[in-house]
């Protein structure tokens, strides 16, 4: 899973990474962007360690890009956000400090995500309907008019200044669109940073919604607590009368707008979280763990963690009938522990 960063240049999109991730900003890949790996906080693991007591603990991590920082001009923006079409969610920074005007600036951000969708689709429209000035089999010429069809419909939407999301496409639309990974219709966070004595952050999350949450979070405040010991943040807070941010909660509300939730596998070996899509059947999550266990997949053993810290351990668990046996179409749940039976 993977997120990327957007914000134009001085946004504080850089320091929000590096909160997020603990990893420094290197200002020799500020052209060319940065990647590193924020840990998924989930307390139920440690409940888990609790029980199994494993030689060895595992939690899933959440890829954070840093992208280059953005020109206001939209020059060369197109390029600098070509990174992150791979990205499962967007996460738009926008500076609320010092006289800037967020709302201005994520106006222009979509603009920009439209720009670069829009060269991307005329692009690959002039060359379909190039090739249907060719002979084509019956069929071919079937399944080139559909793309025709649906890259047009999707190029008049974002022209229109009204991009199509990805839920709002049909299977067959979206099998269209998927290859192009485009940015307008990808899911986005909304992250407002602001500063350190912001007093009035309500007027920013209160634009929040339930497709495009807003935050809003004192970036270079969080970088500096983060290098204090407890006692010695403590007392900073309480001097000048400041608030702090949930790093973990914040994490937890990427993986939550971008679509993901995690699993758990638990036993003396290891106790490990595992990084899922929602809906992703048992089956799928065994292939994600390991491509044998998805060809010789058998059944899913499933408890559940709140099961398991209520009783102490599997075999009461599976005294009370409570351990599920469950098919390959079943769909993992947000509290499951996962044991796959397979054949080799």
């Amino acid at each position: 899973m993977k997120i990327g960063l957007v914000g134009y240049q001085g946004s504080g999109k850089s320091t929000l990474f590096q909160w997020l991730t603990s990893v420094e900003p290197d200002p020799a890949q500020a052209h060319l962007g940065q990647t590193a790996v924020a840990t998924i906080p989930d307390d139920r693991i440690d409940q888990l360690v609790e029980i199994y007591q494993p030689k060895k603990i595992t939690r899933a991590g959440i890829e954070i890009v840093d992208t280059p920082g953005l020109d206001r001009s939209h020059e060369g923006n197109a390029q600098r956000l070509a990174m992150i079409r791979e990205a499962d969610c967007l996460a738009l920074i926008v500076a609320a400090y010092a006289g800037t005007d967020p709302m201005s600036d994520l106006a222009s951000f979509e603009e920009d995500l439209m720009l670069a969708d829009m060269a991307i689709l005329a692009g690959r429209v002039e060359r379909v309907e190039e090739s249907l000035k060719k002979p084509l089999p019956k069929s071919e010429r079937d399944t080139t008019l559909h793309e025709l069809e649906t890259l047009k419909m999707v190029l008049e939407s974002i022209e229109a200044g009204t991009p199509i999301r990805e839920d709002d496409l049909t299977d067959a639309q979206r099998k269209v669109t998927k290859a192009f990974r485009l940015l307008s219709e990808k899911r986005r966070i909304v992250i407002v940073n602001t500063a350190d004595d912001e007093a009035e952050s309500e007027r920013f999350t209160s634009q929040s919604t339930e497709a495009v949450p807003v935050l809003a979070i004192p970036a270079q405040l969080e970088v500096d607590l983060a290098g204090m010991d407890h006692d010695e943040r403590t007392v900073f807070l309480e001097e000048f009368e400041l608030e702090s941010s949930d790093r973990e909660e914040v994490i937890r509300k990427l993986l939550d707008t971008s679509g993901y939730k995690v699993f758990f596998t638990a036993g003396d070996k290891e106790v490990r979280t595992w990084l899922i899509e929602c809906g992703t059947t048992a089956v799928e999550a065994a292939g994600g763990i390991h491509t044998d266990l998805a060809r010789g997949f058998i059944r899913a053993e499933v408890m559940t963690v709140a099961d398991l810290v209520r009783l102490g351990a599997e075999r009461e668990v599976k005294a009370e009938g409570l351990a599920r046996q469950e098919p390959k179409d079943y769909v993992i749940g947000d509290d499951d522990v996962v044991l796959i039976k397979f054949n080799v």
